[in-house]
């Protein structure tokens, strides 16, 4: 069968084998700080100075990393597809945009990061969004605003995802789903694979090893994204 309409869910796996530090460690902690402390609205209004600081730190991280064969496999994908191809992203850092760069993709391609980009802020009073490559100061002043502070582009804990209306439609017109590197523990994201199935999609997960959902998926791959995005990637095409 010749596939049109594709979408695909990409998580930390994805990134880890560039160096980017996944979600937590088994520890509960992400990079040494307890959740509530870096990635809420609550620890932003309660200690500014260590959540910015926290979101720098991964910021001036994304110099040392780059796109990894998997990234690049996507961004062949993306060139090569012929029918409408949404590419959704748990991902903060700017790994998909850098592939995408190299390798531009055709018409109906479109890459949503649903849950914020690391190299963007915004406004805290307006919500309008600005790249933002550089540190953000702890009271950084807004341009948008003259009482607005310039705050992380990232949707945090009790914070909406963002375009989920577009993942939807895109999701219920998909005939095929891939999940690529991520645990399927957080939601929205974690039911996209129970969305694809209601609309009769072929559902694939490409997993360093089964999830917990991997029975929703028709199809298993397992082992290093590096390894099994690229080999996958030359099947689809191939037809």
């Amino acid at each position: 069968m010749r596939h049109r309409n594709l979408v695909i869910l990409t998580g930390a796996g994805i990134s880890a084998e560039s160096g980017v530090p996944t979600f937590r460690a088994d520890d509960g902690l992400w990079l040494g700080h307890r959740i509530e402390d870096v990635a809420t609205p609550g620890a932003f209004a309660r200690d500014p100075s260590l959540v910015q600081d926290f979101y720098n730190r991964r910021r001036r991280q994304l110099a040392e990393v780059r796109p990894n064969a998997a990234h690049h496999a996507l961004a062949d994908l993306a060139a090569r597809w012929e029918g409408d191809f949404l590419l959704v992203t748990q991902n903060v850092d700017d790994l998909h945009d850098r592939a995408h760069a190299l390798t531009p993709p055709a018409p109906g391609f479109e890459l949503i990061h649903m849950h914020g980009e690391l190299l963007k802020a915004h406004c805290t009073r307006t919500g309008r969004v600005c790249d933002w490559p550089d540190d953000l100061e702890p009271q950084q002043p807004s341009p948008h605003h003259p009482l607005g502070l310039l705050r992380p582009h990232i949707v945090w804990f009790g914070e909406m995802p963002f375009m989920l209306e577009r993942i939807d439609a895109a999701i219920a017109a998909c005939d095929l789903f891939i999940s690529i590197g991520t645990s399927g523990a957080v939601y929205p994201a974690a039911g996209f694979v129970q969305q694809a199935r209601f609309a009769g999609a072929r559902t694939v997960e490409i997993n360093l090893e089964p999830t917990p959902g991997s029975r929703l998926f028709d199809q298993g791959v397992y082992g290093p994204a590096t390894q099994m995005v690229p080999a996958f990637v030359n099947n689809l095409l191939a037809g």
